[in-house]
């Protein structure tokens, strides 16, 4: 690959490696992070001029007593019992963001569902198929990544189903 593989590799994230090791196509969006801001979905949004429709936040839950990844818009909120029932599981509950930064890698605003620590079972709020591409997070605060809805489900491995609301 010689200069440009090691200069691509200078600023990558897990996340970004991930898709590369894939053969996924993205873009990297780019933003500067306000340390402020605590709604980094919507900041997010905003700095990229993109509808928050089409901005996803990864938020993970203790799913019956196991770690799930779930992919919301950032415009709304998570549902707990789609959640659950999206994993044939009975009770959900957001998880410690200790705990989620733990398993992920990642830290709370720059959370990827692509590139963590461990597998865990994740899932893609069904808005996302509306769109030819979606954002989620690239792995670090002020770092998104574009990419195809279907391309995020084939590299998470995600059940897609209506969690959000």
């Amino acid at each position: 690959m010689g200069r440009m593989g090691k200069k691509a590799a200078a600023g990558s994230t897990p996340a970004t490696v991930a898709l590369m090791k894939l053969g996924i196509v993205f873009t990297e969006r780019s933003y500067t992070h306000d340390p402020a801001v605590t709604d980094f979905g919507g900041e997010a949004a905003a700095a990229l001029g993109v509808p928050e429709e089409r901005v996803f936040k990864t938020l993970l839950a203790d799913v019956d007593g196991a770690l799930a990844v779930a992919i919301v818009p950032v415009s709304g909120m998570l549902n707990l019992k789609a959640l659950a029932a999206a994993l044939g599981g009975k009770r959900a509950a957001m998880a410690d963001p200790a705990l989620a930064e733990r398993r992920t890698g990642y830290v709370v605003g720059g959370i990827s569902p692509l590139g963590q620590r461990s597998r865990l079972r994740t899932v893609l709020d069904g808005s996302a198929l509306t769109y030819d591409t979606v954002l989620v997070s690239g792995g670090r605060r002020g770092l998104d990544l574009e990419l195809a809805p279907n391309d995020l489900v084939s590299a998470t491995g995600a059940v897609v189903a209506e969690i959000g609301r």
